[in-house]
């Protein structure tokens, strides 16, 4: 059985050995993503900057996936008191893709769904 924690190296140790380890970059933040000059419809890369190192980065790509997530930052709980502090919200869902998205054209849809906790006896945070 692969637990969470474990199933991020082996898809990573997988993803290098079939694309290259020197085609992956890791600690790069995206902010903007680039219109196809032929196809306004399509984006044809992104632009972003290293969190590491004074690097700027142009990313040309045939297909981009955006993938960074929900927008739990947005929401603020309904917990009062204690619990406000023992609820789980993830720091990193803060809607950066919506912004992309609706910015590079796309429909943005499903934004009834938000992230709602677990709750259970002397504890908080996502279970399971």
């Amino acid at each position: 059985m692969i637990h969470g924690e474990s199933y991020k190296p082996i898809i990573a140790e997988a993803a290098k050995m079939a694309i290259g380890e020197e085609n992956i970059y890791e600690r790069v933040f995206i902010f903007e993503l680039l219109k196809d000059k032929n196809d306004p419809n399509a984006v044809a890369g992104a632009v972003g900057f290293s969190v590491r190192q004074p690097k700027f980065y142009v990313f040309k790509a045939k297909a981009v996936l955006l993938a960074t997530g929900g927008a739990t930052l947005l929401f603020r709980p309904r917990s009062t008191g204690e619990a406000a502090g023992r609820t789980w919200y993830a720091i990193f869902d803060t809607g950066s893709g919506y912004y992309m998205g609706l910015k590079a054209g796309a429909m943005l849809t499903q934004f009834e769904h938000h992230f709602i906790p677990f709750r259970f006896k002397d504890g908080y945070g996502p279970v399971g």
